[in-house]
């Protein structure tokens, strides 16, 4: 089982936190086998398709740079001309191919991990220099798969060249008995398929080391359990600070909750432990708007703000006791308590009215009907349906 430097076992998943961190940090899995094969696989089959032209054009080269006139070889500036002409035409001859194998050497690292650009990696780590940590190094399992590796690629590479000496005996005996040219060209398609067969054997190779690669990258990225534990507080905060978050939070709420109070059209009281506010827009054809609520001490900073402002302040314990505990703030009241908070509004506009001078005053609100679904003890426990008369 792995451990880290304090001897904890690293028994838990790595968290996208810390694979995130070790990517910024450039360790993502990667195969060396994979980007290598890839490469020696593009430049094989490079050669192969784009040989032919490329082998006509550097003969088409040497035979412009070794036809020379006597004036052009003591002229500087036709030998300039020459240069650059050439140097053009080579470039333009090998651009194909250097574009295959360019291809090849950015896909075979990205196919494995993804394209990845970490300045971090760069960075020196003098904790390398260790001789300690050099030598278990050495010894570790890494270097043990490395080693098994290198034995394996010597025996596969070894063995497929020569599967491909036995096939192609006959063929390269035959070729002491063609002319020259032939013979070079026939030489040429005999090494250029037998590399690619060579080449091409390296994938069993990759096909063991990209899994392995992918197991042991997971493995490293393992934490242990203090250590996840760690990043969750790093990650949510210590508990003193989210408490104090939480309590800023409660607070600021509180304070906005005040605010609305002077704008309510009514507040309903217990009268002593509860109070809610509630604000009735006319025009706005939605239900009754619950503003602020509190119990014992907010209860009563709501009546004294109401009280300053001139809010009509109206005593109903089962209603204000409802109200609180089935409405959040900012929410319009159920619709089970429609009736009951219409019998308030009606009597608070027209107590408004009667000292605006404009309408009689009202009769005293008696006691208000409230659903039985919706009574509640001081508490908040439901009161049975027997005991709410």
């Amino acid at each position: 089982m792995a451990e880290n430097e304090n001897g904890q076992e690293k028994t838990e998943e790595a968290t996208q936190k810390r694979l995130e961190k070790a990517r910024e940090e450039g360790e993502v899995a990667r195969s060396k086998e994979l980007t290598t094969t890839l490469l020696l696989l593009a430049a094989v089959w490079g050669l192969i398709v784009l040989g032919a032209d490329l082998g006509q054009a550097l003969i088409g080269l040497m035979r412009f740079n070794f036809t020379l006139t006597r004036e052009a070889a003591f002229n500087d500036n036709v030998m300039l001309m020459y240069l650059s002409d050439t140097a053009f035409a080579a470039i333009k001859s090998l651009l194909p191919f250097f574009a295959v194998v360019i291809v090849a050497a950015l896909i075979g690292p990205i196919a494995l991990g993804g394209f990845l650009f970490s300045s971090k990696a760069l960075v020196p780590k003098f904790s390398r220099m260790d001789p300690l940590k050099g030598i278990q190094r050495m010894f570790s399992l890494t270097s043990l798969v490395e080693l098994i590796k290198s034995i394996a690629k010597v025996i596969v590479v070894g063995a497929t060249a020569i599967i491909m000496l036995m096939l192609f005996e006959a063929d390269i005996l035959a070729l002491a008995r063609i002319p020259l040219e032939p013979a070079i060209a026939q030489l040429l398609h005999l090494v250029s398929w037998s590399v690619l067969a060579v080449t091409a054997s390296m994938l069993f190779i990759v096909a063991i080391d990209v899994p392995y690669q992918l197991f042991d990258h997971s493995k490293k990225m393992k934490m242990t359990l203090q250590e996840v534990k760690d990043e969750m507080k790093d990650s949510e905060g210590k508990p003193e600070v989210k408490g104090r978050i939480r309590q800023l939070q409660r607070e600021m709420a509180q304070r906005r909750m005040m605010e609305a109070v002077p704008d309510a059209d009514v507040i309903i009281t217990n009268p002593e432990h509860f109070s809610v506010a509630l604000k009735y827009d006319v025009d706005g054809g939605g239900a009754p708007l619950l503003v602020a609520k509190g119990v014992d001490f907010m209860a009563i900073k709501i009546r004294e703000v109401a009280k300053h402002h001139q809010v009509i302040i109206l005593q109903s314990p089962p209603l204000a006791r409802a109200i609180y505990f089935t409405t959040e703030i900012e929410e319009e009241i159920p619709s089970t308590l429609y009736l009951a908070v219409a019998q308030v509004l009606a009597y608070v506009f027209q107590l408004r009215a009667h000292t605006d001078g404009k309408g009689k005053k009202p009769k005293p609100l008696g006691d208000i009907d409230v659903p039985r679904d919706v009574l509640y003890d001081a508490d908040g426990t439901p009161i049975p349906e027997e005991n709410s008369q």
